[in-house]
């Protein structure tokens, strides 16, 4: 009895630590395909769909090139001291930078690979300084932004066929 409890347990730390040993990080095909969509609209109505998504979530725009189709931004600077790096002399701020490719496939269809990478930037009393870059891979995060251009595509191409109606500027007859 005491041998099938004591096997018991060793299978069960076993497939724990099969568990945890076997969270991966995801392959570079894995987050190239949610880090990349495709459209179907000409290249410049894509790439003034993203620019603007890129501004409406508060990045501010470093660079584009619509030929290249290559465009980067930044987020603001935030401050990230937490207290244990506070009370350790030590300052921490932090942006995203976010770059896309926009790339015509064949006339009428594009596609928008676009990279999100958070920056921390840590500095000390003593002037010492360093910045760590991390790769966000949270696809949700790609989603969203994905989504939020594919309504700014949307909205670009419905507006299109449709004439300014002029305003009048004459004040209705009273009775």
């Amino acid at each position: 009895m005491k041998h099938v409890i004591g096997l018991g347990c060793l299978v069960v730390l076993l497939c724990t630590g099969c568990a945890t040993a076997t969270k991966q990080e995801p392959t570079s095909l894995q987050i190239q395909s949610y880090q990349t969509k495709e459209f179907d609209a000409e290249k410049g109505t894509v790439f003034a769909s993203v620019m603007s998504v890129f501004q409406d979530l508060g990045y501010i725009i470093q660079s584009a090139d619509k030929e290249t189709g290559f465009i980067t931004a930044t987020s603001a600077t935030t401050n990230k001291t937490g207290f244990w790096d506070a009370m350790g002399g030590m300052q921490t701020s932090g942006q995203t930078k976010a770059t896309a490719f926009v790339e015509e496939l064949r006339p009428g269809l594009v596609s928008v690979r676009i990279n999100f990478v958070d920056t921390a930037n840590r500095s000390t009393a003593y002037g010492q300084s360093s910045q760590e870059d991390t790769p966000i891979l949270d696809p949700k995060a790609y989603q969203v932004a994905f989504d939020k251009i594919e309504n700014a595509v949307f909205i670009r191409i419905g507006n299109r066929g449709t004439t300014p109606q002029p305003v009048s500027t004459t004040q209705p007859a009273s009775n």
